[in-house]
């Protein structure tokens, strides 16, 4: 079993689907904590590390083969968690193929707590010097709030088509994939859903 947390409870139905779509037989286990986002934005990612590692280990406990975090908030502080099984980052392998595909990188995101980390998971996955920018869209997590997905996404798509003279536009969190079918840019717009979830497959398939 793949525990999944989460710190919104859309991200559910996403991963169900992308695992119908890419990994049938995958028993997927959700746990959702909306407040761990909240409370990271305000007093820092470090400041859940206590939550995050109490919520890792109830999924262990519950029978969980490894656990993938599905927030870029507070990725860092769920991996560096010693829980005794895996527990991956969603956006790890997004931030692998930023850098593979140039070393020119725009990191786009609508919380401000997702640059820091985002940036720095990139810098880790480069393997040489990489230049990245970045551009938080603070009006469009508004919209999201209020529950206006495709004005989230259409938003997030009219800035990513505006980014020029760069190899690589990444969207630092998973609320932010569905911009890319609104996109029209030729640069490739990275989301970490689908490649995360493959890692998170992968780490729980047996290797015998």
């Amino acid at each position: 079993m793949l525990a999944l947390l989460h710190t919104s409870p859309v991200h559910i139905p996403v991963f169900d689907a992308l695992r119908d779509e890419a990994h049938p037989g995958l028993e997927l286990r959700h746990f959702v904590a909306e407040d761990l986002l909240t409370r990271a934005g305000t007093d820092g990612p470090a400041s859940v590390a206590g939550a995050v590692r109490a919520l890792l280990g109830e999924a262990v406990a519950e029978g969980a083969a490894a656990v993938l975090c599905t927030c870029s908030s507070i990725g860092a502080v769920a991996e560096a968690a010693d829980v005794g099984v895996p527990v991956l980052r969603v956006d790890r392998p997004m931030a692998s193929a930023a850098v593979a595909a140039g070393p020119r990188i725009v990191v786009l995101a609508t919380v401000r707590s997702t640059l820091a980390p985002t940036v720095a998971l990139v810098e880790e996955e480069a393997t040489g010097p990489v230049e990245i920018r970045t551009l938080l869209l603070d009006d469009a997590w508004a919209l999201f709030e209020a529950g206006d997905t495709e004005g989230y996404a259409r938003t997030i798509a009219g800035a990513a088509d505006e980014v020029t003279d760069v190899d690589a536009i990444v969207l630092a969190q998973a609320s932010m994939t569905p911009a890319r079918q609104w996109t029209t840019t030729t640069t490739p717009v990275l989301s970490s859903p689908r490649p995360g979830l493959a890692a998170g497959a992968a780490a729980v398939r047996p290797t015998g």
